[in-house]
């Protein structure tokens, strides 16, 4: 039998007296819920229903696990503003920093002032990650709102990286005038920050911005102004990035020389595959950053990043580790008209001493040409069956059934029949094995 509005609140009254806050919850959202809304509640039961209800909510925000917190926070909205302000006390007491989360959360949908304002206060003094997670989605939300009071936050020296932070998330053209102001700051992480938020955005100021602040002294300063950089691949020639970035592949912070050979494989140009095969090319370069200026040839998209490759593994002394990254890059190429021209350096690759002595590089080949799908590898591959190498015959095996699976056990069971003495016949054999399984 359905309950009277009066039976629904005195139950969930009890029920809050014996701490049953999914009973609590449940008759909350079934009064404030149901077609039957607050007003003619109100005027059926007490006047103070509201204060009542409410009352009832927040012990549930206060007390409940994390389903009933969930379960009731719909219920704050029907309860109108009312609710800001004990939410606010919430917030601000020391309850447990799950009910602040909901906290947060339910005030976000209240467009009011002192909602913004206790938002900015909680960033200031919380250390939680999850709680300022939230309150920085709120002020994303709000918008032009909270950049204003942000705005007034910037000008304080205790509130300045605060207020920083939460601009850079809000990523809107509002904030870039403020956060242009900060890009000198004495603060080297609010610089950061500034310089990581702007890259977001494409002007001329900011572009000159993010240039200057790959000269800073701060090695995360440099580094987030190159990852800026890397994405102005439109302005790349206009502003002569590669002039600017190129000295940073010699930075004495190995991870701002990382990062700068990713940004010049972005950039895509030709001064910048340049300016990356240099840098490979040096006896100087350590392995880690190798690797990093091998992966950003293979995504420059360009015929000479390939020839480089090419170069590199013919000409360069490099590492069995280096050679493989170099194996692994031409194996991944996209481009589709990047393929043939990939596909043939791999071809050749397997009649270079250097590269076809290793086992391991044979594998890589074959796999990338399986991958890059170029049926001129195909009877190349089926070739490759001949290797002495067990492991080798399987990866020309997955390498096949990946190229043109039909078109290749066609080929097999031919070769099976013409080829049963040879060590062809004998890795074709195997090969057919493998496949059947």
């Amino acid at each position: 039998m359905k309950l009277s509005h009066r039976e629904t609140l005195q139950q969930a009254q009890q029920a809050a007296q014996q701490k049953d806050w999914s009973i609590v919850s449940e008759g909350l959202q079934q009064l404030l819920l149901s077609e039957e809304r607050l007003e003619p509640i109100a005027s059926q039961v007490e006047t103070d229903l509201p204060n009542q209800l409410l009352d009832l909510a927040l012990q549930v925000l206060k007390g409940g696990d994390f389903q009933d917190r969930w379960d009731v926070a719909k219920v704050f909205p029907a309860l109108g503003e009312r609710s800001i302000a004990p939410l606010i006390t919430l917030l601000e007491s020391d309850a447990d920093s799950e009910a602040q989360w909901f906290a947060v959360r339910i005030l976000g949908g209240f467009a009011h002032p002192d909602v913004l304002a206790a938002i900015v206060r909680l960033l200031k003094t919380s250390d939680q990650e999850e709680l300022r997670g939230m309150a920085v989605t709120v002020l994303v939300n709000a918008g032009d709102e909270a950049i204003a009071i942000l705005q007034e936050s910037l000008q304080s020296e205790t509130t300045r990286l605060v207020a920083a932070q939460a601009l850079a998330q809000i990523r809107r053209p509002a904030t870039i005038p403020l956060l242009l102001e900060v890009v000198n700051d004495s603060d080297p992480q609010i610089r950061a920050t500034a310089i990581e938020s702007l890259g977001s955005f494409h002007q001329s100021e900011i572009s000159a911005a993010l240039i200057r602040a790959t000269q800073d002294p701060i090695a995360t300063v440099r580094r987030a102004a190159v990852i800026a950089l890397g994405f102005c691949a439109a302005e790349a020639t206009e502003l002569d990035l590669v002039s600017h970035l190129r000295p940073l592949l010699l930075d004495l912070n190995l991870d701002v020389c990382k990062q700068t050979a990713i940004a010049l494989g972005r950039l895509g140009t030709l001064e910048a595959t340049t300016a990356l095969f240099q840098s490979l090319e040096s006896i100087h370069t350590p392995e880690p950053l190798a690797i990093e200026l091998i992966r950003a040839l293979g995504w420059v998209g360009r015929s000479e990043a390939l020839q480089d490759l090419h170069r590199a593994l013919t000409q360069l002394p490099l590492t069995e580790s280096l050679r493989q990254e170099v194996l692994v890059v031409l194996g991944r190429v996209e481009p589709p008209n990047l393929k043939p021209q990939a596909t043939q350096i791999l071809l050749d690759l397997l009649t270079h001493e250097a590269v076809a002595r290793s086992p391991a590089a044979r594998q890589a080949i074959a796999l990338g040409l399986g991958q890059l799908g170029d049926l001129n590898a195909l009877n190349p591959l089926i070739d490759l069956l001949a290797d002495s190498n067990v492991s080798v015959r399987l990866h020309v095996v997955s390498a096949l059934k990946t190229l043109a699976p039909e078109t290749a056990y066609q080929r097999l069971e031919q070769l099976s029949q013409s080829e049963r003495d040879s060590e062809l016949g004998r890795g074709v054999a195997i090969a057919l094995q493998e496949w059947r399984q």
